[in-house]
C-alpha cells in the first residue's frame, strides 16, 4: 500500500472511527491512494496504527458501504473508486439557491457526494456547522454570513479546499472566492434600463438593512444613479400597499414585497410595466413568467454553480467577482 499518514486529532470532535474513515477518503481524494491500490489487512493496520481490530473492521465496512473499497479472496481490501465528499453551506433555501445547487451538482461526477446545509444567517449555527465539519470533507463551499468580513471560523479550513460564495471581503490572498458586486454593478444595470425608468415619476427602493442580509451598498448605488440621472428617489424601509400609485417604479430585494406589489396592482387594475414598474433582485424561473415577466438585476446562479463545480473538481485558485446582469421584461 502506498505510504500515507493517518491523522488523529483528539480535539477534532470526531471519534477515532470517523477520523480513520476520513483518513482513507482524504488520501483517495488527494491521489495518495488510487483505484486498485491494495490496503493493509485488518490485523496489519491494527498492529501498525494502534487501532483496535474492531475499529479497523468497522471503518472498512463503512468504506465498503459507500462503494469506495471492495474486498476479494486472496487480494484483500482494495480501492474500488475515487471518493470526494463536499461540504456545502448556503445561507438559506430559495429558488435561485436551488438553481445554484442543481447546476453545481449536475457539473460534478457521480463519485462526488455533497452534504448541503443552511445557516440562515445565524452566527451561532454558522460556526457550529463549520466546527462540526472540520476534517470530514475533501472540499468546502461556504456562503459567507455577512458582507463586511470573512468569519474567523473559516480560518480553520485549509484555504486550498475552501471556496467562499456570495458576499464578503477576503483579506487573505490565499482565499478562493466567487463573490457578487452589490454596488457599482447595480448602477451599471440601472443604466441599461434608463429609457424605461424615465417613463416613471419616482423610483422607490424597498429596503431595510435589519430585515434582510442584502448589503447596504445597493442603497448607495441606486441613490447615486438616481441623482446623476435626475430621477426622484425614495428608500422605503417597508412596503406600504396603500401608497402604491401610478407613475412609480419599485426596486424590491425581497420576493415577498414583489408578490405584494403584484397583488396590489391586480386589485387596483394597475398594469405592470405601464402604470407601475417593478425591478426585482435575483432572477428565478418564476420571474420569467409571472406578471408577464419581471425585470431583474441578478447574478447568473447557474454559472456560479458551474464555476463552483470546476473549483471542486480541479482545485485551482479562483478569485472572481461575478458579473451582474440586467434582464428586461414586461414589468418595466
Amino acid at each position: 500500500m502506498p505510504n500515507f499518514q493517518i491523522n488523529i486529532d483528539e480535539s477534532a470532535g470526531q471519534t477515532k472511527l470517523q477520523q480513520l474513515v476520513h483518513s482513507f477518503t482524504e488520501a483517495i481524494s488527494n491521489g495518495l491512494l488510487k483505484v486498485g491500490d491494495v490496503l493493509p489487512s485488518v490485523n496489519q493496520l491494527s498492529s501498525e496504527s494502534g487501532f483496535s481490530r474492531d475499529t479497523v473492521f468497522k471503518a472498512y465496512n463503512i468504506l465498503k458501504q459507500r462503494n469506495i473499497i471492495e474486498s476479494a479472496p486472496q487480494k484483500g481490501y482494495y480501492v474500488a473508486s475515487e471518493s470526494f465528499k463536499v461540504f456545502m453551506l448556503l445561507d438559506d433555501f430559495s429558488a435561485f439557491k436551488e438553481q445554484l445547487y442543481q447546476s453545481f451538482r449536475q457539473n460534478l461526477p457521480d463519485s462526488y457526494s455533497v452534504d448541503l446545509l443552511f445557516h440562515h444567517y445565524n452566527p451561532e449555527v454558522f460556526r457550529q456547522l463549520i466546527e462540526n465539519s472540520l476534517g470530514r470533507y475533501s472540499m468546502y463551499v461556504v456562503m459567507n454570513i455577512n458582507h463586511k468580513n470573512i468569519d474567523p471560523i473559516l480560518e480553520k479550513i485549509d484555504p486550498n479546499k475552501l471556496l467562499i460564495l456570495g458576499m464578503g471581503k477576503p483579506n487573505n490572498e490565499k482565499l478562493n472566492f466567487l463573490l457578487q458586486d452589490f454596488g457599482k454593478s447595480v448602477e451599471l444595470c440601472l443604466a441599461e434600463s434608463l429609457n424605461q425608468l424615465k417613463k416613471y415619476n419616482e423610483l422607490v427602493l424597498v429596503y431595510e438593512e435589519k430585515s434582510t442580509p442584502h448589503p447596504p451598498e445597493t442603497v448607495l448605488a441606486v441613490r447615486s444613479f438616481c441623482k446623476r440621472n435626475k430621477i426622484q428617489f425614495r428608500n422605503d424601509k417597508q412596503l406600504n400597499e396603500s401608497e402604491i400609485k401610478p407613475g412609480q417604479v419599485f426596486f424590491v430585494i425581497r420576493d415577498s414585497d414583489l408578490v405584494r406589489i403584484i397583488k396590489t396592482c391586480r386589485n387596483r387594475q394597475l398594469i405592470l410595466g405601464k402604470d407601475v414598474g417593478v425591478i426585482s433582485y435575483n432572477d428565478t424561473p418564476m420571474k420569467q413568467i409571472v406578471g408577464g415577466g419581471i425585470s431583474v438585476i441578478s447574478t447568473n446562479f447557474e454559472a456560479m454553480g458551474e464555476l463552483t463545480a470546476e473549483f471542486v473538481k480541479n482545485k485551482q485558485k479562483v478569485a472572481q467577482i461575478l458579473h451582474t446582469n440586467y434582464i428586461a421584461r414586461e414589468s418595466l
